[in-house]
């Protein structure tokens, strides 16, 4: 095995470097099929020559690149990888429904599903079903089981420094439901607006919208939203991204942090804090929640969906003392409480450490992911600016002059690759420098350099008056 995969010339420099290259070029070359099992770390080090632990450091980089998967009992294997298609090759044809069947699906917000920690969730589960009592699978506390609010209110003031006692936490649904029932309440409280980020997602969007609270956008410049724009609309409410702004990026700076609390305490008014992507920040510690500055005006908002998958339905609300019973009402009326298995699942996980490691092990991966895609704009498209690169799993590229976006989503996918326009998330009569969003989070190295070089490719031709 060791003589099939990897040639290793000492004379040339880091053993261990040659052996993740030499590993990455089977699986690319076809040498080493999807699904094929690799020899164990310590058998291959003992055929090679070489220690266990330069083997262990290949296997976990190309573990993180993609290449290959990694679990308990089932040992290490070649990751699925779907076909590739180099760029000026043929063209794919595209699903006009949503670009899911485009080879290279920048979609953002979307994070790794086959990363999913199977195994530890299984664990976790098993753990679950052998230990709660049968009383406790009965209709419980509508917040939550007291178990996972203990865990996940340790969880936040470790992680988010987050002010967060058990007694503040409602489970919800993912952030979807947690901003639904905040913003029933704040309707059942006489607000008649709530403030939104512009840009921002057309999905939040359309869900304030069904929820009968008309919005209001104030813009966003490069240190986050504009906190004086945000008092001139006469909204006392406001939701916002502050560690990682969808779509821009920007991280609300100090000053508008301070600014926006203060706004809050002077109109008696909520900040309703979305803190989504907020584990992965690449170039320090996450930055701590806002929630932190002012328990008593910030809704804080989290979930696991981006960092286990979104299809878990599992979030929290940390939720001022002021406004808590009629959450914990709402959450009531609204489905009798979250599934019991999964909380108490997740509360083994947190315990445990496997969620900690989990994402441990997915910010290296991301991060990755986000050097490649930031080398491959600054090789094939240096004359685009990159915003949102410090943290999150999208980037957001303005474009170059004379590209619009529409011409430029169209020709990338005629090129099988998928991006965003970020003209439909901004409010009608809000113009902006053209720009597109995309998310890296799911692909591997090597296919997003090939999408972004592709992306390239689709700019010129639009620049130059081809679409």
């Amino acid at each position: 095995m060791g003589d099939l995969l990897v040639g290793i010339d000492r004379a040339k420099g880091s053993v261990g470097a040659q052996i993740t290259a030499g590993l990455r070029d089977a699986v690319r070359t076809g040498r080493l099929a999807p699904g094929d099992r690799l020899p164990s770390s310590r058998t291959l080090a003992a055929d090679l020559g070489v220690s266990r632990g330069m083997v262990v450091e290949a296997y976990e980089q190309l573990v993180a690149e993609g290449y290959l998967t990694s679990r308990h009992g089932s040992g290490t294997r070649v990751a699925d990888i779907p076909e590739r298609r180099a760029p000026g090759g043929p063209e794919v044809p595209r699903d006009d429904d949503d670009g899911s069947a485009l080879p290279y699906d920048l979609k953002p917000g979307t994070s790794d599903m086959s990363a999913f920690p199977r195994a530890a969730w299984l664990a976790a589960t098993r753990h679950a079903l052998a230990t709660v009592p049968h009383s406790r699978l009965s209709y419980g506390d509508p917040g939550g089981v007291p178990e996972l609010r203990t865990a996940i209110a340790a969880y936040l003031g470790r992680v988010r420094a987050a002010i967060a006692s058990p007694d503040r936490i409602v489970v919800v649904g993912g952030v979807a439901q947690g901003v639904a029932l905040i913003v029933q309440a704040l309707a059942t409280r006489g607000h008649t607006l709530l403030a939104i980020e512009n840009p921002s997602s057309a999905t939040q969007r359309g869900l304030l919208r069904s929820n009968g609270l008309p919005v209001v956008a104030v813009p966003v410049d490069g240190d986050g939203l504009d906190v004086d724009a945000l008092a001139r609309t006469g909204a006392r409410a406001v939701l916002v991204t502050p560690a990682h702004q969808y779509p821009t990026g920007v991280v609300l700076s100090p000053e508008r942090r301070a600014q926006l609390t203060s706004w809050a305490r002077d109109v008696d008014g909520l900040v309703i804090e979305d803190d989504y992507d907020a584990e992965f920040r690449y170039d320090r510690d996450p930055v701590g929640c806002l929630q932190g500055l002012d328990p008593d005006r910030v809704v804080h908002l989290g979930s696991t969906s981006k960092a286990l998958a979104p299809g878990m339905r599992l979030g929290w609300a940390v939720v001022p003392h002021t406004w808590l019973e009629q959450v914990r009402e709402l959450k009531q009326y609204a489905d009798l409480g979250s599934a019991v298995i999964n909380q108490f699942a997740f509360v083994r996980l947190l315990e445990t450490g496997g969620y900690d490691r989990h994402l441990r092990a997915m910010r290296l991966r991301y991060r990755s992911r986000r050097d490649a895609v930031a080398d491959a704009f600054a090789e094939f498209l240096p004359e685009v600016r990159l915003d949102g690169i410090r943290a999150g799993l999208h980037l957001y590229a303005e474009l170059p002059p004379g590209c619009r976006e529409e011409a430029v989503v169209k020709a990338a996918a005629a090129r099988g690759v998928r991006v965003e326009p970020v003209g439909p998330l901004r409010e009608p009569g809000h113009e902006a420098t053209p720009a597109v969003v995309l998310g890296y989070a799911s692909l591997g190295e090597d296919r997003l350099r090939e999408a972004v070089a592709l992306l390239a490719e689709a700019c010129r031709e639009v620049g130059t008056g081809g679409a």
